[in-house]
């Protein structure tokens, strides 16, 4: 009985081992981004309602030292780093296996399916090796123990008809569905950081035109000062506008991809239209790291 699904839990078990590694990271790297802007907010504020009381003072120096403890931290741990390795690698193994379960370049000729197995397993280990600051963060937990998962082994081995039916909607579709959400989405949160944005630079300037006219007001044009250059360091961080033109970008071009799917009529035809495929898919995600790390 033809396979109806494939998606991420069928892939190799270093799929699922550089995929949460990566995850993790990214949680802790936004985490203690945004603990470092809340906790330089609140102590702006303690500075700014305590300015003569001992206790006040002493918790603004509290909460600076623990600011300084996230950044020393982040740039020892370097989360980073351990994020966008852990995804290159997952991304990797992503395009790598299924380009084998389409039998597609370079697993397409005519040899044994021993041969074509083991140079499989020579590209996982390869990955890995070019990634080997990785390994300490990979979680054997997780590891399923299959290099190849029998689904995978099951597709490979299915008709060129159910295999072309399968790549469109479990890979083609998923990452056209996947693309759409995340450009809808980070439209929405950059229109709503952008207004928040506003917000508190036309709240600093109605600040600083009333004292002004009333300077023995006292105002926390400071502690707005450092929310707005909070929300603009978040802002930067997550740089919601780029992704969002990035991956509109990239479903467009999936939805052309899409299209060359009803060419296909041989194998050659399929391993090109996967390869052509994969690599959209694949320069995609490294326009987008390379523009996190710069």
């Amino acid at each position: 009985m033809p396979i109806k699904k494939f998606d991420d839990e069928h892939l190799p078990a270093l799929f699922q081992s550089a995929d949460m590694a990566s995850l993790k990271a990214q949680s802790r790297y936004y985490f203690a981004l945004k603990s470092y802007l809340i906790l330089l907010v609140i102590a702006a504020l303690i500075a700014f309602y305590f300015p003569n009381e001992s206790y006040g003072a002493l918790a603004s120096v509290s909460l600076f030292l623990i600011t300084l403890g996230i950044l020393i931290w982040l740039n020892v741990q370097k989360p980073e780093d351990t994020w966008y390795n852990g995804r290159a690698v997952a991304e990797s193994i992503k395009t790598r296996s299924w380009r084998w379960v389409m039998r597609a370049e370079p697993y397409d000729h005519e040899v044994p399916e021993e041969q074509i197995r083991k140079e499989f397993l020579s590209d996982l280990k390869s990955i890995l090796n070019q990634n080997k600051s990785l390994s300490g963060h990979l979680d054997s937990q997780n590891n399923n123990g299959n290099a190849i998962s029998d689904e995978m082994k099951e597709i490979r081995n299915l008709p060129l008809e159910e295999r072309l039916e399968i790549y469109k909607k479990e890979r083609v579709g998923d990452q056209a569905t996947w693309y759409g959400k995340k450009a809808l989405f980070n439209k929405r949160k950059a229109k709503q950081w952008f207004i928040i944005s506003i917000i508190l630079h036309s709240l600093a300037v109605f600040m600083l035109l009333y004292r002004v006219k009333e300077p023995s007001i006292s105002l926390p044009i400071e502690v707005v000062a450092t929310a707005a250059s909070a929300v603009l360091t978040w802002l930067q961080s997550k740089k919601h506008n780029e992704l969002n033109s990035s991956y509109s970008l990239a479903a467009h071009e999936i939805v052309l991809i899409k299209s060359e799917a009803e060419d296909v009529e041989s194998e050659k035809l399929l391993s090109n239209f996967v390869v052509n495929s994969e690599s959209a898919f694949s320069r995609e995600h490294t326009q987008w790291s390379a523009r996190k790390r710069t």
